[in-house]
């Protein structure tokens, strides 16, 4: 019974809960039994409020039943990510610096997602200072992939996507960088999307005009997806780069006929990175569903020259800003690629930074003239499959040497530089079993157009209901 209620979808469980088929209490409990049975194999969950959970989910229950409205997310239960700061609960960004860290109060996220009835069952691990893609850090150590223990379950959003595929939470929360959304939804065969800068408006941020980084939505499904957008969108006048349009908007349903979309595939960007094979042969049948479904579909790249200064720029002046003072308090405490960012945005002057906005201005103008062409892009989320999880990172694709942990996420970075909104949803497998993820690139503002275009894909290869050996 709970394995099976554990895997709906989230907006099936919701509309169970309305129509009282089943309680919230019974719902978490569900879900709680799913971490109890499946967390100690992958380490996905790492800090737990049960109690607090059902306490909630009781008030849930009481209050549908007084015939008081309720929020889209109604009694479902979710873990968030542990460097979203959730008011009573332990929050430790993955860092010795906050074992012990309880924050006073919930950030905007979780505020929203509060807000609309979402229960917190708990945190999800990740890399310290979501420093990485791949999850693990001293405090809880390495989470694992549910589809093989050995490998990586990817990061930032490690934990929130293994315990998504593993059915130990509805729905995830999640932010993304250089990939932290995308490179973990396809580890574990998930959905994951990087949403337009200011879609989803974070506070408190001390770079609060920065828009590499952005919060989104983790789900096993786009229309799921979907529907945590529409919760987590939305303005707020305490961000100053918070989008307009109402959340409501990327609400499902998400049908859309397809023929005619005018696709671009690139498996490198012209040569900008370089791709497993192992990868490549999953994804180039994939692509092809694109034509079945109508599409025009073109084998073509923007130009993104210069992306790479421009994340390496931006990255490490946003790390220094950040940690330069834990840097200088403890260096010891910090893991040593962590500790390299920081020191490369100390070595940069104004000029370099100016420079780095320049190229992204220029940037954002090729790729805003590629859409004139064509409606989306698809490229390779990961340029590898989950790799061995005793990694800090792989260290060569195919015999390409990757000297630093960020070399191995251009495909997802060089994306990240554009602005626009990206979806990483599940391709298929490598012979070995191991998830692969398409990354679906949309232009500027064009979220609804790319869960859309996900949605349709999902249906027709259903990928994504394959389940992880573990679950």
């Amino acid at each position: 019974m709970y394995e099976d209620i554990a895997f709906r979808p989230a907006r099936e469980m919701a509309a169970m809960l309305r129509r009282r088929e089943i309680s919230a209490r019974e719902l978490v409990e569900a879900h709680l039994a799913r971490i109890a049975t499946i967390n100690p194999t992958v380490n996905a969950v790492v800090t737990l409020s049960a109690e607090r959970a059902l306490r909630e989910a009781h008030a849930a229950d009481e209050r549908l039943a007084s015939g008081a409205p309720v929020g889209p997310l109604h009694g479902l239960p979710m873990a968030h990510k542990d460097t979203h700061d959730t008011a009573g609960i332990r929050t430790t960004y993955g860092s010795p610096f906050f074992t012990g860290n309880i924050p006073e109060r919930d950030e905007l996220l979780i505020e929203r997602l509060r807000a609309a009835g979402a229960i917190t069952i708990g945190k999800t691990n990740v890399p310290e200072f979501a420093a990485g893609s791949h999850t693990f850090n001293p405090v809880f150590g390495t989470t694992l992939n549910p589809y093989d223990v050995t490998r990586s379950a990817g990061g930032s959003s490690g934990g929130a996507a293994a315990a998504l595929a593993t059915g130990m939470h509805a729905l995830a929360d999640g932010s993304d960088m250089g990939g932290s959304l995308r490179n973990p939804a396809s580890f574990n065969n998930v959905v994951g999307l990087r949403p337009s800068p200011g879609r989803v408006p974070v506070y408190p941020a001390s770079l609060g005009w920065s828009t590499l980084s952005v919060q989104g939505p983790l789900a096993r499904d786009a229309a799921d997806a979907a529907l945590l957008l529409s919760v987590m969108a939305g303005p707020d006048p305490r961000s100053p780069v918070a989008l307009a349009e109402p959340g409501s908007e990327f609400a499902p349903p998400l049908d859309r006929d397809l023929a005619g979309l005018r696709v671009a595939w690139t498996p490198d960007l012209d040569g900008a990175f370089h791709c497993a094979q192992e990868v490549l042969d999953v994804l180039t049948p994939a692509v092809r569903v694109f034509e079945e479904l109508g599409c025009r579909v073109t084998e073509a790249a923007p130009d993104l020259a210069g992306a790479e200064e421009v994340f390496r720029t931006l990255r490490a002046w946003t790390f220094e800003s950040a940690y330069g003072p834990l840097l200088d308090a403890d260096r010891d405490l910090l893991k040593p690629s962590l500790a390299w960012n920081i020191e490369e945005g100390r070595k940069l002057a104004g000029s370099d930074v100016a420079r780095a906005e320049r190229l992204r201005t220029e940037i954002y103008h090729r790729m805003r003239e590629f859409f004139q062409d064509h409606d989306v892009l698809l490229l390779p989320v990961s340029q590898v499959p989950p790799f061995d999880a005793r990694l800090e990172f792989p260290t060569d694709i195919d015999g390409v040497p990757q000297a630093t942990y960020l070399d191995w996420m251009r495909s997802a970075y060089y994306i990240s530089v554009t602005g626009s909104p990206a979806l990483s949803v599940p391709a298929g497998f490598t012979p070995g079993g191991l998830p692969v993820g398409l990354q679906i690139v949309g232009p500027h503002h064009a979220d609804r157009l790319v869960l859309e275009v996900g949605h349709a894909f999902e249906r027709t290869t259903g990928f994504g209901q394959r389940r992880p050996p573990v679950a």
